[in-house]
């Protein structure tokens, strides 16, 4: 069915054409019009092939010899040259057939080479969409592996000891010293904030990843953004502070955010360094942006921990014993960028480590009245 289908398409475009040329006849020369039979044979072999066109190349050297060359309604010529003239023509139709041939299978491995791209890009979309799928399960599960861990020993060390030194004092067969009072209750004080900041960090961790830690952002003395911090911190009297000989530059950020960014560091150096060595706090405007630098003397950070350290719940391979959950600087580095600002680290192992804070610079400083 769909070869007498195609025979009767090739069979119309023939005697379509042969009627253009008999109407053509009495204003052109006639051998200039058998031309117009290529228009029916390149459309036959660009859709079905050089078969079907080489059948319509030699119906139409037939149609044109028995229609317009003299003698006519007949397949003799009277002149010899004519069947060169159609032998020519012949064979630039066939020519003509295979190349609008080739072009069809060309255009045909074409696309389908295309379609094969574009099933191969698909497959690899939908791979690197299962590969980040799989990450974000594997990140998932080992955020929650971590906040176990957290839970099961940073909350609670403090939790036993709170419980134990209230125990202790509310013993009422324990004969205590005063000494011994004032030390269990500074106990309980001291792991009763310890236990605050733990949880003040997991649901900042949690707002952060949650996308709801969305600042306030005003222009403030840097120098109040520093002192003040340090109120929050323990051990603060370790703490060196160098300010600018001139008037300290405004930062715009979130007060309490940026307060929390240099607390975080501050507390980060103090744990890691030795006792009997301060922690140095440097202050400077440079360009567009304020900086604040903590210097400690602990024992570095190794260049391929340099951003491990600011993922949650990961800590530098020479931290040794030193207690923390590891998220003071996960906390900090995700308010330094919600507000515009970096956080990183300039260390070698064994030599101490820098962590720098940069927050960008207000656009007017404050006018204090005369």
């Amino acid at each position: 069915m769909r070869t007498l289908t195609r025979v009767t398409a090739c069979l119309g475009a023939l005697a379509l054409v042969t009627g253009a040329i008999e109407l053509l006849e009495g204003h052109i020369p006639v051998l200039s019009l058998a031309v117009l039979y290529l228009l029916g044979i390149i459309p036959v072999a660009v859709a079905w092939g050089i078969v079907y066109a080489v059948g319509v190349a030699i119906g139409s050297m037939l149609a044109f010899n028995f229609f317009f060359l003299p003698p006519l309604y007949t397949l003799t010529l009277q002149d010899d040259r004519n069947w060169f003239a159609l032998l020519v023509f012949v064979f630039t139709a066939v020519v003509v057939s295979e190349l609008a041939s080739r072009s069809r299978r060309r255009a045909e491995e074409a696309e389908a080479a295309l379609a094969a791209l574009r099933e191969l890009t698909a497959e690899r979309e939908r791979l690197a969409v299962e590969a980040l799928e799989a990450e974000a399960l594997r990140r998932s599960d080992a955020l929650k592996t971590a906040l176990l861990r957290a839970v099961s020993h940073d909350l609670r060390s403090p939790l036993m000891a709170i419980l134990t030194s209230a125990g202790a004092l509310a013993h009422g067969e324990l004969s205590l010293e005063a000494e011994d009072r004032r030390e269990l209750t500074e106990t309980i004080l001291s792991e009763a904030g310890r236990l605050d900041r733990l949880v003040g960090n997991l649901l900042d961790l949690s707002r952060l990843q949650a996308g709801a830690a969305a600042p306030e952002p005003g222009d403030w003395p840097v120098d109040d953004l520093v002192l003040q911090a340090l109120d929050d911190v323990e051990a603060a009297a370790r703490v060196e502070v160098v300010l600018p000989e001139d008037d300290p530059p405004l930062v715009h950020a979130d007060r309490v955010q940026s307060e929390r960014i240099v607390a975080n560091l501050v507390e980060n150096a103090l744990r890691y360094s030795p006792p009997d060595e301060p922690v140095r706090v440097q202050v400077r405007e440079a360009g567009s942006d304020v900086l604040v630098r903590v210097v400690d003397h602990g024992p570095g950070i190794p260049p391929s921990e340099a951003e491990r350290i600011f993922e949650p719940f990961q800590r530098g391979s020479l931290a040794g014993t030193t207690r923390g959950a590891g998220l003071g600087l996960a906390i900090a580095r995700g308010f330094a960028e919600a507000n515009g600002g970096r956080v990183w680290v300039e260390s070698h192992a064994g030599q101490g480590a820098t962590f720098v804070l940069a927050l960008p610079v207000a656009a007017a400083r404050v006018e204090v009245p005369a």
